[in-house]
């Protein structure tokens, strides 16, 4: 399986978070104009970085110049972040997490949050943002959890439907239309949670420093 992480140019992670992804296999770093800047002071060395380069510091540029595959793409009707899934997607990447997605401009931050719904059917994409980890869900899901670990679920529409199985606040072929419902903080009662999501996808945001201490991710 392929994995790799694109690093955009909003609120950079820990070091320690990426020693842990690449350790779990993400090793393979890709730059999404910008956040070719949070990998210099990271000391990271990405292995291609891509966007239409109005972001990356003359300096940055220089020094990874000679050490990265730079690719410009001046095309303006996709974001630098999606230039870099659609470079993962050719080149059959399975998963991405994306970290830097959010930052002090809540247009990227939510433009990000809306690739991940884009891409769903062509590559895997979660998004760390400090404690958080967000992913996307269709069909049948079973999920490793630990009693009282907690989950927040939110869905986009009346269409899509969840039922579950193994949450103290059960989701009984509800939908959770964005802005009118949403099941926030809800609550594992044991070691799995199953879901049958029908209509359409969801995302589930869940607590990254836990998952890691319990080896869930």
């Amino acid at each position: 399986m392929k994995k790799c992480i694109i690093l955009a140019n909003g609120f950079p992670p820990s070091g320690n978070t990426v020693r842990f992804l690449k350790n779990k296999g993400y090793t393979k770093i890709l730059c999404a104009d910008g956040g070719a800047n949070s990998a210099r002071t990271l000391n990271l060395m990405p292995e291609y970085i891509i966007g239409d380069l109005d972001s990356i510091k003359p300096n940055v540029y220089k020094y990874f110049s000679d050490k990265s595959k730079i690719i410009k793409i001046n095309r303006q009707n996709d974001t630098d972040v999606e230039k870099c899934l659609k470079f993962t997607v050719k080149k059959k990447f399975d998963e991405v997490v994306l970290l830097g997605a959010t930052g002090d401009r809540l247009d990227h931050s939510f433009c990000n949050l809306g690739i991940v719904l884009k891409y769903f059917s062509k590559i895997k994409i979660m998004i760390i943002h400090q404690r958080s980890l967000l992913s996307a869900y269709a069909g049948k899901v079973n999920l490793s959890t630990f009693p009282g670990e907690i989950l927040s679920l939110y869905g986009f529409d009346s269409k899509t439907r969840i039922k579950s199985s193994g949450l103290k606040y059960p989701l009984n072929n509800i939908a959770l239309p964005f802005g009118q419902r949403e099941s926030t903080s809800n609550i594992a009662l044991k070691n799995k949670v199953e879901l049958h999501i029908t209509g359409g996808i969801i995302f589930i945001i869940r607590d990254f420093d836990l998952l890691r201490k319990h080896d869930l991710f």
